[in-house]
């Protein structure tokens, strides 16, 4: 992925990676609040050697000396021998194995201090107890370990308390600034953790970088989100001046400048699978083409599934089925809608043998008079992974325009659309992307920007009325 990929990764879960460092932060918050302070008191000692009236010399031995039995003098301060007197002098209720974790020791390099730490949750007590393993260790290394010589010589090692404990006036833990601080790393990292297996484990389509992933096809237009899509189907009729009107004449200009490599420009549009938006487009993108002053013929070749003729307000009962059958001539079942040259061959009843019925020498005939006569054929035709239907129809014609839709076609089912079309050897003309949000880092822009006011249809121009819309069956076509 680029770098652009990572900057939408992160706007498009920006919210989840928000929330997730809020709560590290008041998880690191909470936990500090639960833990109990903790004080900490410390003393110094000093060793030394006694060298009363030494020369030079030994002085320095004594002080080599000292530096090295420093060391092993830290290890004794946490042994029972030390701390079983200070429990003793203080009366504490514990043992010398459950106080030696509180009292810790360290000596700087090449030198003669020790350091003794006492950690405790009342800093009176770590004091007192500090001072108290001081002089413990203090008698045991001169009274125990370095024995006088004789019983009225005092101990050659001496250790002198430099610096006594006092009661600390800060606790040193828990360290709440810290705490918060990991606290919302952690969620930062967790949140942009999720958002990163969100983005590999989504298989979705959702930009133009997706679908140059799946096919080299050019995309012919993107079609903005409308959450009421379904109560006003054919947006380009009804606010003809909307964003997403536009959108549609958008993709008429690209359509009408696709190669063909001449012919009749006779086109289906079908999709993946259900529920992209193919009936719809395939309807709004008839009336666009009918505005221009072409003649457009809008064929509902789904005859398992039809939909056209309940987006365009006709009466269904007779149509393609009737025609391939032999019942009625396609110039009867020929329906024109509204004031341009857009005529409609709904589907006609259901019938038990689709595929058959579309493949057939029948459908040949159907064809060929209506890429003859209109300037446009688009047929909307079912799910390519569903049925062959599709696939049988773009044999006959120029070839098929797939719709996908944004956040719902998943990419190895586009992938499948366009195998099944290259195994049948059905020429995929372009892509139209469907469902596209108009915000956020998937939009592109698509449906945000309007040229002027954007009036619905009562200001701009009367919708049509149902006997402007339902034209008489018989028309002067001649297909």
């Amino acid at each position: 992925m680029e770098l652009r990929d990572y900057i939408r990764i992160l706007h498009k879960n920006w919210i989840l990676i928000l929330a997730l460092l809020v709560l590290g932060l008041a998880g690191g918050a909470g936990y500090a609040a639960l833990q109990a302070p903790k004080y900490v008191a410390s003393t110094q000692l000093y060793v030394s050697v006694r060298t009363e009236g030494a020369a030079t010399g030994d002085l320095v031995q004594g002080t080599t000396f000292a530096r090295q039995m420093v060391t092993s003098y830290v290890d004794v301060i946490n042994t029972a021998l030390v701390l079983d007197p200070v429990i003793d002098e203080l009366g504490l209720d514990t043992t010398a194995g459950k106080l030696a974790p509180q009292v810790s020791a360290s000596a700087p390099l090449n030198t003669v201090l020790i350091d003794i730490s006492v950690t405790d949750g009342d800093p009176e007590q770590a004091a007192v107890i500090a001072n108290a393993v001081a002089g413990s260790f203090t008698d045991v290394v001169q009274n125990t370990l370095e024995q006088p010589a004789s019983e009225d010589g005092a101990s050659p090692v001496l250790v002198t308390v430099t610096e006594p404990a006092v009661a600390p006036t800060a606790a040193a833990s828990p360290n709440v600034r810290m705490l918060i601080a990991l606290g919302g790393l952690l969620g930062l990292a967790f949140g942009i953790g999720i958002a990163m297996l969100r983005t590999v484990l989504d298989t979705r389509i959702h930009t133009l970088h997706d679908l140059e992933e799946i096919t080299d096809r050019p995309m012919l237009g993107g079609i903005a989100f409308d959450p009421e899509a379904q109560k006003r189907p054919l947006i380009v009729h009804a606010d003809p001046r909307s964003p997403r009107a536009e959108s549609f004449r958008s993709l008429r200009t690209n359509l009408q400048f696709l190669d063909v490599e001449g012919g009749g420009r006779v086109f289906v549009v079908s999709s993946a699978g259900p529920g992209e938006g193919k009936s719809t487009t395939t309807a709004n993108l008839a009336i666009a083409l009918a505005e221009t002053g072409a003649r457009v013929a809008l064929v509902d070749g789904d005859l398992r599934l039809p939909r056209i003729a309940d987006y365009m307000g006709l009466e269904g009962g007779v149509g393609l089925t009737d025609v391939l059958i032999g019942r009625v001539d396609v110039a009867d079942a020929l329906q024109k809608w509204g004031k341009n040259e857009l005529f409609v061959l709904t589907s006609g009843r259901v019938p038990p043998n689709p595929s058959e019925l579309l493949g057939s020498a029948a459908m040949n005939q159907v064809l060929q008079p209506l890429g003859e006569y209109f300037d446009y054929v688009l047929i909307d035709a079912p799910p390519l992974l569903l049925v062959t239907d599709a696939a049988v129809l773009g044999k006959k014609t120029r070839g098929v325009i797939l719709v996908a839709a944004s956040g719902k076609t998943k990419k190895q089912e586009l992938a499948g659309a366009v195998r099944t079309l290259a195994t049948a050897g059905v020429d995929l003309l372009g892509t139209i992307v469907t469902m596209l949000p108009t915000k956020g880092p998937d939009s592109y822009g698509y449906g945000s920007y309007t040229y002027g006011s954007t009036h619905t249809t009562e200001q701009a121009e009367p919708e049509l009325s149902q006997a402007q819309a339902k034209p008489k069956r018989r028309t002067t076509a001649k297909a």
